[in-house]
Parts: C-alpha cells; structure tokens; sequence
C-alpha cells in the first residue's frame, strides 16, 4: 500500500522560507514522478511543481517558478519542496502527490497517490 506523508507546513510572515517533506513508501520510489499541489480555499486544486524519476527533469507553475524548488532523495525515499519568498497568495493546503509514470507532468490525473495535505499560511 502505498502511503505518502507530508511535514513542514506552518504559519510563516510574507518573505519567509518554509521547507515541505513527502516521506514516500509501498512502492519503487525511484521509478515514478514526484508532484506537489496545492488547495486553497473555493479553489481548485492546483499544479505546483513536478519532478521526474531521477530527478532529472523538474517543472514549476508560473506563481512559483523562481521561489519554489522541488528536489527528491530517492535514498531516502522522500521529496522535498523548498518555498523562499513566500507571499499571501501561497497559503493553501500543499498536498504530495505519487506519479503514474517516470516523467514529471502537470496533470492531476497522471498522480495515482496523494497524502493527506499540510497547511501552509503566509501572513501579510
């Protein structure tokens, strides 16, 4: 079975850093795609940011691109999400997410796992 479990989330000021852990386990880690979402409040769930098997090949949503960096320790079986100049309009809650396949992609449905969520509020 397959479990994805997320840490590090929390109430940081705007211009803060936060760092999000996805401990992976129940399958391969190494062999599938890594994603992180996020859900804000009356919104849709959106595409954060995605990295492939290897590490190889990451892909970043526009709002973060150049703030957010997605890696993964595939010793360790975990994927990290390192988020510097945290602004308002990032709070939501950030949800890891298990790849159907070896490459990154952008897309909800090509992520068969998903972890509970970790909430993660920037304050202005």
């Amino acid at each position: 079975q397959v479990q994805l479990v997320e840490s590090g989330g929390g109430l940081v000021q705007a211009g803060g850093s936060l760092r999000l852990t996805c401990a992976a386990s129940g399958r391969t880690f190494s062999s599938y795609a890594m994603g992180w979402f996020r859900q804000a409040p009356g919104k849709n769930r959106e595409f954060v940011a995605a990295i492939s098997h290897n590490g190889g090949s990451t892909a970043y949503a526009d709002s973060v691109k150049g703030r957010f960096t997605i890696s993964r320790d595939n010793a360790k079986n975990t994927v990290y999400l390192q988020m510097n100049s945290l602004k308002p309009e990032d709070t939501a809650v950030y949800y890891c997410a298990g790849g159907r396949y070896s490459y990154r992609t952008y897309y909800t449905s090509d992520y068969g796992y998903w972890g509970q969520g970790t909430q993660v509020t920037v304050s202005s």
